[in-house]
């Protein structure tokens, strides 16, 4: 008690200050009520003065009472009754109606129904000031702001948590009883009417502000206040003007902001649901509900119309059955405008969209039927929204509308089974067409139907709509009529390739997985379609056919067992789009897709039967290419079970003009068959590969059983001349080693070694020859890398029976030549050099840095002799011979330690690793094919031999070029160009690693022959159209011309020999006038650089004679050295640059 009485009186203190303070602004604000132009400022400060003390209230937890509110209301209804409404001035109206907005929060509880009359009557004159024609003021959007502010103040739907303090807890429902009540009275529904026609017109207003107000305020008349017999009377305006203010009809500037978009359908639809809604029109009697046998028996019975009252006023539209018709029938034309919705680019607007659906579905089953599937394919779109809440709050509302125990219910799953077979009978004709938007509207809607049925969908539910996975389980299966409608869906999707380049670099590059630019996984290349051209379609019909398989599970193998057999013995146009239909199906059966790659996939259990399924088919799709299919066959292969009626008649879409036949030609042109594109064989197989990728997917580790078969088709299309198909292994081999576990493709092929080259050894037998199959054993070596080492001996073994066997057919000896050139390059990037004992330079070793020992000579050659016995004694040692066995004995003795280790030779050479024998084996048994009838097998070999060279040691490699060193010569006078570089390749890579076993070979046997060949390639320059013209040039203009590489071959040769051999002074003087020429300015500046490495090498050998042939080529020495100037070259700049080295 004593608390209470504490309390009611603090109440009663900080009532008595709050009314202080408003006295001291009412009392001047009702002095000077009566307005005049000296009085508007100063009651427009008292207002704002008011304004800021009320919201400084409302900050606190002190109430208004209702005898301060009237208080405070009466100097504000003075200052109204006393003015005209014209006369008084806008900024005191916004003023005054601001103020009123705040009182009426509190004030609405309590004050009467006539004070909310006022209040109401007055915000809609203020608002509808525009409507007065020249006899009232036109106030401006501020005003009517704060006017509808006012109005929204007393219309608002209240919480019961904002009653005030002990009222009772019915207050709210009674004082909205009474509020609508006497809304809903005769003599007020006239202004009702009025004031809805007025805010529809500011509901257009482009001042925001004033236009979100207007449509809350529409939306709690319509909802609250307006009664059920009034709402058919106001029902066109308020769907047509909801229609324009969401559409944006009324402005230029494109969508709609959301919230306006969300306002407008937010108040649209439940005028929609208490005019035309089921509940109220069987009140009516204008629809019957069917629920049990007696309303099915009196369905056929004529409805009783109900005459109109004789006191039914005449503004309001009494709900008959043909006024609903041709209500229905108006308000669907409305809604089938508001379709461009569904692409409003704000999540709010199509929140409210979805929203508007499911009520206008749940309400009007009965009486907008023709309705239903226009809202159900919103809904289906919506589903597929990339925003998360919008597909969210759509699925929730086709999940409860379908599995709610309503009466709509039956109704709706009606309509979406149709709107399913309508979409999948219009797909092909939207194809065709090229209508890109369409195609993609109908797959989403059909994935969206499809996703309803799934498990993930049932789940958060509870209710699994089994009507619609029975329907797809039935389109799908064998009684689906699959035939039909594949046929048809296969005639319109073409494939081709893009157009572009799929990769930057070669594939080769790729293939290189010690690369660190390389990716970790690649993604399959993308097919282009003929008649699709956004890519946002093409995935649209991915992910169609995937929801299908997805929500049809198992039951779906039948259709893609389909699919597989049309596209398996053919390889037309439409046996690819079948192979693409398959894998997208088959996608959606595992629950995975290709594009996510191959390490989010699941390791879940699979059903036995999809596993065999699975391991069935990789068997089957390796087998084809073992065929030789028939690329000439322009159609399909007969089949007996295709229908022949004529629904299946091929739909031609055609651009441009027909050309008018001359009149003679009276017979019809016959058609001719269309010709097989390249691309299809290409896409063909492709396409096999993701299938072979997504049954490796499925199986996973279980796998491993068909790699034998399937190995060699996924190797064998990475080593494709194209592109496209050639990454489509790739990406196929880096995913079947994600989804197997394995760490990368190298480990894969590694550790199923034995499998993949058995599967190549059976393709180079006599009974099975593929000339493709030495490209897939190098490119196998490549992709494992450094690894195949221990793996490589059974590759050589291979190569040399297949060489042994094959020796007289090139492109197979060139292909498994290549293969030893692949293990060649993995040996010497893995091998560590052998080791070389320390010599010094060879050239460096002939000259004579110091003069004192020949000065020491000098000073003693005439001293006598030392003293010495000459006395002889017989065959007698010089010294004791105990002394020197004792001193054997001792060092025995140092070099025993505690635990004795066997002796080494010093100039035994250590065992040769595994790679170098390997290397030996490949060298000895390669050098008889350096006599091939072809050129290029001998250029292989010989690089093969040069890449041997810095792997092997001195001793393993020298008995083999001493064997092939006849044929190597006759190779540096070989025909070909080519032939003749790779020699001065191979010359040049000895000289540079055993450069002590090259001296006397290099200048007895190749100078000669390098000194030939540059006379014959200096006169077949001149008769070569690329030779560089002018006075004194040398070379080619390009750097990619045999001669030139040949000229590169010999410097370079011959650089190394000068470097790493003992030069003879004759041999040194040919060469250093032989190379002048490519000291030249106008030869090609990589000739004018390896020809300034020669001369700098040849100076730190004998540079004496470099300085004087080069002076004297330029013209600065006289005498009888004068003979070598040549005036046609112009040597000075790299002379200056040789002399400054």
């Amino acid at each position: 008690m004593a608390d209470s009485g504490m309390s009611g009186r603090s109440n009663d203190s900080l009532s008595q200050e709050w009314f202080s303070k408003f006295k001291y602004i009412c009392v001047p604000l009702l002095e000077k009520s009566q307005l005049s132009p000296g009085t508007v400022a100063a009651v427009l400060s008292l207002l704002s003065s008011l304004e800021s003390a009320l919201l400084n209230v409302g900050e606190t937890s002190f109430t208004l009472s209702q005898s301060l509110v009237s208080y405070i209301f009466f100097p504000l209804s003075t200052i109204l009754r006393r003015n005209e409404p014209s006369t008084i001035p806008d900024q005191i109206m916004e003023k005054i109606f601001r103020i009123l907005a705040i009182l009426c929060e509190t004030w609405w509880w309590s004050f009467d129904i006539q004070i909310w009359d006022q209040i109401f009557k007055l915000c809609s004159s203020i608002i509808g000031s525009d409507e007065g024609k020249g006899k009232g003021r036109v106030r401006d959007d501020e005003t009517k702001e704060a006017a509808a502010r006012c109005l929204w103040a007393i219309l608002r739907e209240r919480r019961a948590d904002e009653a005030p303090q002990d009222s009772p807890e019915e207050l709210l429902r009674t004082r909205v009883s009474q509020l609508r009540a006497h809304s809903q009275s005769l003599q007020f529904m006239p202004v009702l009417g009025q004031t809805i026609n007025t805010l529809l017109l500011t509901a257009k207003s482009p001042h925001l502000p004033l236009q979100r107000v207007s449509l809350k305020n529409l939306r709690a008349l319509i909802s609250v206040y307006a009664s059920e017999q009034f709402l058919p009377s106001i029902l066109p305006g308020v769907v047509s003007s909801m229609t324009r203010i969401a559409l944006g009809m009324s402005s230029k500037k494109g969508w709609v902001n959301g919230d306006i978009v969300a306002l407008s359908l937010e108040t649209l639809g439940p005028i929609i649901v208490k005019s035309l809604g089921d509940d109220v029109s069987i009140r009516e009697g204008v629809v019957r509900s069917v629920v049990d046998l007696e309303d099915f028996i009196n369905l056929a019975d004529a409805p009783a119309v109900n005459p109109k009252p004789p006191d039914f006023p005449s503004y309001l539209t009494p709900r008959t059955s043909s006024w609903l018709r041709a209500s229905a029938s108006q308000l669907h034309i409305a809604l089938n405008s508001l379709t461009l919705l569904v692409n409003h680019p704000t999540p709010l607007a199509l929140v409210a969209l979805s929203s508007f659906s499911r009520d206008i579905l749940a309400s009007t089953h009965l009486t907008l039927p023709q309705s239903r599937p226009l809202l159900l394919s919103w809904l289906l779109s919506l589903s597929n929204c990339p925003f998360r809440e919008v597909s969210q709050a759509a699925h929730h509302a086709l999940s409860e509308l379908l599995t709610a125990a309503s009466d709509a219910r039956l109704p709706l799953l009606q309509a979406l089974l149709e709107i399913s077979k309508e979409n999948l009978s219009s797909l092909p004709r939207s194809i065709v067409s090229q209508d890109d938007n369409k195609v993609e509207h109908i797959a989403g809607q059909i994935e969206a139907i499809c996703r309803l049925a799934t498990s993930s969908s049932t789940s958060s539910t509870g209710l699994g709509l089994t009507s619609i996975s029975l329907g797809i389980d039935a389109l799908l299966g064998p009684t689906g009529g699959i035939e039909k409608w594949g046929f048809t869906l296969l005639s319109v999707l073409e494939f081709t390739s893009p157009q572009v380049t799929v990769s930057q670099g070669s594939v080769a590059q790729l293939l290189l997985e010690n690369n660190a630019d390389s990716p970790d996984t690649i993604n399959f290349p993308e097919a282009m379609l003929k008649n699709v051209l956004a890519r946002s379609t093409r995935d649209a019909l991915a992910r169609m056919l995937r929801a299908l398989g997805e929500s049809s599970g198992e039951n779906s193998i039948y259709a893609v067992e389909w699919f597989i057999s049309t596209g398996r013995y053919s390889r037309t146009n439409n046996a690819v789009a079948a192979l693409w239909c398959a894998a997208r199906l088959l996608e959606g059966i595992s629950g995975f897709s290709l594009d996510e790659g191959g390490m989010t996939i699941s390791s879940g259990p699979r059903s036995r039967k999809l596993e065999r399924f699975a391991r069935g088919l990789a068997r089957d799709l390796a087998e084809l290419w073992d065929e030789e299919p028939d690329f000439n066959s322009q159609t399909d292969a007969p089949r007996t079970d295709r229908p022949t009626d004529d629904s299946l008649l091929k739909t031609e879409f055609t651009k441009g003009f027909k050309t008018i036949r001359a009149s003679l030609q009276v017979a019809e042109p016959r058609a001719t068959l269309p010709t097989l594109s390249e691309d299809q064989p290409v896409l063909h197989k492709i396409f096999c590969l993701q299938l072979l990728s997504i049954s490796a997917g499925i199986l996973q580790a279980r796998y491993a059983s068909v790699l034998i078969q399937v190995l060699y088709p996924v190797l064998h299309s990475i080593v494709s001349p194209t592109p496209h198909l050639s990454l489509t292994g790739l990406a196929t081999l880096h995913f079947i080693s994600a989804v197997m576990s394995y760490a990368s493709p190298a480990n894969l092929l590694l550790s199923n070694f034995d499998y993949a080259l058995d599967s190549v050894s059976r393709r180079l037998s006599r009974r099975w020859l593929d000339v493709d199959a030495t490209k897939v054993m190098a490119v196998l070596v490549r992709l494992v890398g450094a690894d195949v080492v221990q793996k490589a001996g059974d590759v050589v073994e291979e190569c040399f029976d297949r060489l042994d066997e094959y020796h007289g057919y090139e492109v197979i000896v060139q292909g498994l030549v290549g293969v030893l050139g692949e293990v060649i390059k993995v040996i010497e990037a893995e091998e560590p050099p052998p080791q070389k004992e320390g010599q010094d330079d060879m050239q460096s070793s002939m000259i004579t840095r110091s003069l004192e020992p020949l000065f020491e000579w000098l000073t003693h050659r005439n001293d006598p002799p030392p003293h010495e016995d000459t006395t002889d004694y017989g065959p007698a040692p010089q010294r004791a011979w105990g002394a020197a066995k004792a001193d054997k004995e001792s060092d025995e003795k140092q070099s025993d330690g505690p635990t004795t280790q066997p002796k080494v030779a010093e100039d035994a050479e250590p065992a040769p690793t595994p790679g170098q024998a390997l290397t030996k084996q490949m060298v000895s048994r390669s050098i008889y094919f350096l006599t091939h009838p072809s050129p290029i097998i001998r250029a292989r070999i010989l690089t093969l031999l040069s890449s041997a060279t810095p792997v092997l040691p001195e001793s393993a490699l020298m008995p083999s070029i001493h064997q092939a060193w006849p044929f190597i010569l006759n190779r540096l006078n070989d025909a070909e160009p080519f032939v003749v570089s790779a020699a001065a390749g191979l010359v040049e890579s000895l000289v540079t690693h055993v450069g002590n076993y090259m001296g006397r070979r290099v200048w007895d046997d190749v100078w000669p022959r390098f000194a030939s060949i540059l006379k014959k390639l200096d006169a077949s320059d001149d008769q070569n159209a690329l030779a560089r013209r002018g006075y004194g040039a040398v070379g080619t203009e390009s750097a990619y011309t045999h001669s030139h590489r040949l000229y590169r071959s010999i410097l370079r040769t011959m650089t190394a020999a000068v470097t790493g051999v003992h030069m003879q002074d004759t041999s040194g003087w040919q060469v250093i006038l032989a190379f002048r020429r490519f000291l030249h300015k106008q030869a090609h500046e990589e000739l004018q650089a390896c020809a300034r490495e020669l001369y700098v090498a040849l100076g730190r050998g004998n540079e004496d004679a470099v300085w004087l042939a080069l002076m004297a080529t330029c013209g600065h020495l006289t005498g009888e050295v004068a003979f070598l100037r040549d005036y046609k070259w112009d040597i000075q700049d790299n002379v200056r640059v040789i002399l400054n080295e």
